[in-house]
């Protein structure tokens, strides 16, 4: 799973959700019982012809990657009798527009403004063995962080999880990152990195590859989370004033902690969130499970956004006009929004360089099943 998932105050649980949520305007009946748990997010009815550069688009690519997704339950669910049917579609293009919908995204009051980041699959050099090089862990999730589920009680609030210890007889918050640091973590150690630094980038992307000292390559993925908000250490850098605020990329954060080796910790300690992993045996993969697809895949706000729809986005990459069909197939604790993603951009060194830069206004839409009562295209 990609990045970090949100602790939620137990007081906000109850007082943030108490009224019945109201379905969302202007929809049709398959997008209103999609989008019946999701109150905050307003669907537009939109054309094809409103979708910047539609025509363009590698539909093959795109019906390829959405058959992968119909692997998933959670696409199944949104698409049911079309993840079939696109089996033995003739013309990718034509099963799009005869099939789907496009609603254009937004908030209640529509003010929200889009974004698009992006993340990538990163290689670290790791050790079985803990040495003087190879000396900080990589942790499987601990054995005494305990997950409450509260949606048996309270079915409003599914898409939240409270993780803490038990100490005495009480629920209290997990160690933060600062507190984990200077004590014994009782959790099985994957293996051992060299670098603090690329080991906290390693769980903000949430999955990546380690190259051990004997030639074998493990992939790791994302596994559980110690219950802390994830706070981003650019802001803090800009709040001591080591960056200005249209300075914050990875690079330059990457850049200032290799600089600044007495204050590593500082820095990383104010990001109280720990992520946790598991041994994998395929390279990134996403929440639902499957291998993430560089440029096709992106992780998603499931607040707003169903995880296994398939959208269309508009923004800028690199200086360049990106619209493409994306799955949403992962999800991320700094991932907040409805107009919101974070594009996965592949392995290695280019795909490091442009996730660490991009930021670029986004515009999204989702493709929904069409109501058999419309009128065909």
């Amino acid at each position: 799973m990609k990045y970090i998932l949100l602790i939620v105050p137990i007081i906000s649980l109850f007082l943030g959700c108490s009224s019945e949520p109201e379905v969302p305007k202007k929809v049709e009946s398959e997008a209103k019982v999609l989008f019946k748990s999701l109150p905050k997010t307003h669907l537009l009815k939109s054309t094809f012809d409103d979708l910047p550069d539609w025509h363009e688009e590698d539909y093959n690519e795109a019906l390829s990657n959405f058959l992968n997704s119909c692997q998933t339950e959670k696409t199944k669910n949104i698409y049911k009798e079309l993840c079939k049917e696109a089996k033995y579609t003739k013309s990718a293009k034509i099963f799009m527009q005869r099939k789907f919908l496009p609603y254009e995204i937004n908030t209640k009051n529509g003010d929200e403004k889009g974004l698009l980041t992006g993340y990538y699959e990163p290689e670290l050099r790791g050790s079985l063995k803990k040495t003087k090089k190879y000396k900080y862990p990589i942790y499987s999730t601990p054995k005494d962080l305990i997950i409450v589920d509260l949606s048996s009680i309270y079915p409003h609030l599914k898409n939240y999880r409270l993780r803490g210890k038990v100490k005495g007889n009480k629920l209290v918050p997990y160690d933060t990152r600062k507190e984990s640091s200077s004590k014994h973590v009782p959790a099985d150690i994957i293996c051992y990195t060299d670098s603090k630094i690329d080991l906290f980038f390693l769980e903000i992307q949430g999955s990546g590859r380690v190259k051990l000292t004997n030639e074998k390559t493990i992939f790791i993925g994302y596994d559980n989370q110690n219950g802390h908000k994830y706070r981003a250490i650019g802001r803090y850098l800009v709040k001591i004033g080591a960056l200005k605020s249209d300075e914050v990329s990875l690079q330059s954060i990457r850049k200032w902690l290799e600089e600044n080796p007495s204050r590593v910790d500082e820095v990383l300690h104010y990001n109280k969130s720990v992520v946790y992993f598991k041994q994998r045996e395929q390279s990134a993969s996403g929440s639902l499970g499957l291998c993430l697809t560089p440029e096709r895949s992106i992780a998603v706000d499931r607040r707003y956004i169903p995880l296994g729809s398939m959208l269309y986005l508009n923004a800028d990459v690199e200086d360049q006009n990106v619209s493409k069909i994306v799955l949403a197939q992962d999800t991320g604790g700094a991932i907040k929004g409805a107009i919101r993603a974070d594009m996965f951009l592949g392995y290695g060194k280019d795909a490091m360089e442009v996730a660490g830069k991009l930021k670029s206004p986004l515009k999204l839409w989702i493709l929904l099943p069409k109501n058999k009562k419309a009128t065909n295209i």
